[in-house]
């Protein structure tokens, strides 16, 4: 018998959840000082997080998926990215939308069920959020191939949650990607739980950075709970497709704290002492221990950062909760540049009811 093929999926870790180093930092890391941004980062999205949470339940937003422990993929993966590269996210993505530059009102907007919250302010390249599991993917990989066909030295990237590697639409992006050696990263946030389904019942694979194999691509895990590790790795990912030597796919493990969205109750099919146990893994815990004890991070500089995260998740959600909202036909307005007649007429007949009922 001859072996014709074999492969291994390196993992990724410099943090400890004590906060202590494990090995040799990467050069970014070494001046504790410079990982103050991805902690801000981190806590800010706790904060619009918890906000919107309240809101949606007092009734004044919709259907939130809260993003709760997974901090440290968020600003890794944004922090990896240049400006000019187009973001492709999923639905529980808040820390890298606010890293990119969209703003916690149009967060808010959004989950408010008004579409301007998706007409991003600041990152005007990057596609708007997908609720629908793993259909995205291959719109990430038509982005990198006009990358390519235009020879810009641009990267796409996308993430997906794990259960959205069971998904058709999911491999078709990676074989497309490494068929044609897109400038495209994909990345696995593997929070264990897809809605009520374990990360055990999803897949027999071992990982799931090794459905990389079958596309033709470098896969590797990393531990999405060290913000230095997921940051690391993306950027190598980035850099590697910027040079034109193709796509990547990374898994990065970590774990949903919250409900899968404000609707659903976790507590019905997953046991509180697990929960309890990754709450002592979770990423902002994790490096602000690494930068107390780097010295670079005191108790004055936590309650500034609270207070100024506090006045910003404020003033964002008055804003939101003043916005007047849209008219019905607006439901019209954001499908098509030239509505079809049949859908013409059923926006002329939703102005008309709702003349009526005014």
């Amino acid at each position: 018998m001859t072996t014709v093929a074999s492969f291994e999926i390196p993992y990724t870790s410099f943090i400890a959840p004590d906060g202590r180093a494990e090995r040799d930092l990467p050069e970014f890391a070494r001046d504790a000082r410079g990982l103050i941004p991805l902690y801000r980062g981190m806590v800010r999205s706790r904060s619009l997080d918890a906000r919107a949470v309240a809101l949606h339940r007092t009734g004044r937003l919709g259907t939130y998926a809260s993003g709760l422990g997974q901090e440290a993929v968020g600003v890794g993966v944004a922090s990896a990215m240049e400006d000019v590269d187009v973001l492709v996210p999923s639905y529980r993505d808040q820390a890298a939308l606010l890293w990119r530059g969209v703003t916690p009102v149009e967060i808010l907007l959004y989950w408010g069920g008004d579409e301007r919250g998706s007409e991003f302010a600041g990152p005007r390249r990057d596609f708007p959020v997908s609720i629908t599991v793993g259909e995205h993917p291959p719109h990430a990989a038509g982005v990198a191939l006009a990358m390519r066909i235009r020879n810009e030295r641009r990267v796409a990237v996308c993430t997906v949650g794990d259960g959205a590697t069971s998904k058709g639409a999911f491999y078709e992006a990676l074989n497309v990607a490494g068929s044609m050696c897109l400038p495209l990263i994909v990345v696995i946030v593997n929070n264990g739980w897809a809605i009520s389904a374990p990360r055990s019942i999803q897949s027999a694979a071992p990982t799931l950075a090794q459905k990389a194999v079958a596309a033709g691509m470098p896969g590797e895990q990393v531990d999405g709970n060290d913000a230095v590790a997921v940051a690391e790795v993306c950027r190598r990912a980035v850099e590697r497709a910027r040079a034109g030597e193709g796509p990547t796919l990374i898994e990065a493990v970590t774990y949903r704290l919250a409900d899968h969205t404000t609707v659903d109750d976790a507590r019905r099919y997953r046991d509180d002492a697990e929960v309890s146990r990754q709450w002592e893994l979770e990423p902002i815990g994790r490096l602000r221990r690494h930068l107390v004890g780097a010295g670079v991070w005191a108790k004055e500089d936590e309650e500034g950062l609270l207070a100024e995260c506090a006045a910003e998740v404020d003033g964002a959600a008055e804003e939101y909760l003043a916005t007047p909202p849209l008219p019905t036909e607006a439901m019209f307005d954001f499908l098509y540049q030239d509505l079809p007649p049949g859908l013409e007429a059923q926006r002329l007949a939703a102005i008309q009811e709702s003349a009526a009922d005014a």
